[in-house]
């Protein structure tokens, strides 16, 4: 199988970044992004065929950050025409997909149609000047009627989750095939309770780091161990000027409380905090997937999430954790975890035994091969 990825990104190590590592891993495939840096997305890619395209879109750099970044995406995407030879393209965060455009044999994996397109649309508005709203609306209706047209010509769609095939059907009246990522549970270890309550996740506004200080801020108030925990928020922090400011919100938001943050660390830095935690928390808005949920239970940590989204079907409520519906619940669910060490480690036990049972790379290739086999054949 001659496979080629095309991603708009190589800069981040996160769950889409993993994906892909993976698949690039398995079938020895070339990469095609506009964008790649060695020293912010996981290491593995050193070991592959990444190749930088992309060419200069007249007036983008006028533009904001975020504007700026998806004409260009799509504009490059759109308009490429690979000379090499190839069995299928498989395309992963849009609109790496456009790439359908000019070229054919597409397994598009959507990780979610674009959330600030579509179900977040409002939620990041909300926060722009009107100048940026009219901007964003014009080019939120150019992409709404672009993809519209190219979605239609995709061969086959894969995705992560339930939730994502929902949204792929609403917004792009098409079905999708469930394939969940999976994980090495080998690479995680569970090293004890240092006493801290650890999210790690992007920060950036739709993953609610500020749910979880409200969260922590209870629970200091409430539990008569609080003294003895802490917070630790631990993620990839970009240089987009939206996420800088949410950042300083976060540390406003936790002065005096006991949180720590700790931005951009390795994967090796990031697998001993969950190590070491006492329980892991989540609160992304309506999460595509969650790889989160799923690295906290591979580490024997029990996990407290929204009832939103993807973790809720990957998390069992009570058994490997908790689902909730506010700060104030997830504060609850954090005294239970401080106040019963041994229900907590039975959780934990629970979630580890549950990913080595579902959730391994095995099990995604067993599903991924046939598809590439049909769209190979197209």
């Amino acid at each position: 199988m001659k496979l080629i990825l095309a991603q708009p990104y190589l800069n981040l190590r996160g769950g889409v970044e993993r994906v892909i590592l993976e698949v690039a891993k398995h079938y020895d495939a070339k990469i095609y992004t506009l964008e790649y840096n060695k020293a912010q997305t996981f290491e593995g890619f050193e070991d592959l065929d990444v190749e930088i395209i992309g060419k200069d879109v007249p007036l983008a750099d006028k533009l904001p950050y975020r504007a700026s970044q998806g004409l260009r995406y799509g504009y490059n995407f759109y308009n490429i025409k690979l000379k090499e030879d190839y069995d299928v393209l498989n395309s992963h965060i849009s609109p790496s997909e456009w790439i359908r455009h000019k070229n054919e044999r597409v397994l598009w994996y959507c990780h979610t149609p674009p959330r600030e397109v579509y179900d977040l649309y409002e939620t990041r508005m909300h926060n722009r000047s009107y100048k940026q709203k009219l901007l964003y609306a014009a080019l939120v209706g150019t992409y709404k009627l672009m993809s519209r047209g190219i979605t239609k010509k995709i061969e086959q769609i894969a995705t992560n989750s339930n939730t994502t095939k929902a949204r792929i059907k609403k917004y792009y009246a098409r079905d999708a095939t469930v394939i969940n990522p999976g994980l090495d549970v080998r690479d995680f270890h569970n090293d004890g309770d240092a006493k801290y309550f650890l999210y790690p996740s992007r920060i950036v506004i739709n993953k609610r780091q500020d749910y979880v200080i409200n969260a922590f801020s209870q629970f200091v108030k409430k539990s008569k161990d609080a003294s003895k925990y802490k917070l630790v928020l631990a993620g990839t922090l970009s240089n987009d000027p939206e996420h800088q400011k949410y950042f300083e919100k976060l540390k406003a938001l936790a002065k005096g409380l006991g949180v720590s943050f700790k931005t951009n660390l390795d994967d090796a830095e990031l697998k001993k905090l969950y190590s070491n935690a006492s329980a892991v928390l989540f609160a992304a808005i309506n999460e595509d997937y969650g790889y989160i949920p799923i690295e906290s239970m591979a580490s024997a940590k029990p996990i407290i999430s929204v009832k939103e989204g993807g973790p809720t079907e990957t998390i069992q409520d009570a058994k490997t954790g908790f689902l909730v519906s506010s700060p104030s619940e997830m504060a609850e669910r954090m005294m239970y975890i401080a106040e019963n060490k041994d229900a907590a480690e039975e959780m934990g036990k629970a979630g580890r035994k549950l990913v080595e049972k579902k959730y391994s790379w095995e099990a995604f290739f067993e599903k991924f091969d046939p598809i590439l086999d049909e769209v190979a054949k197209k």
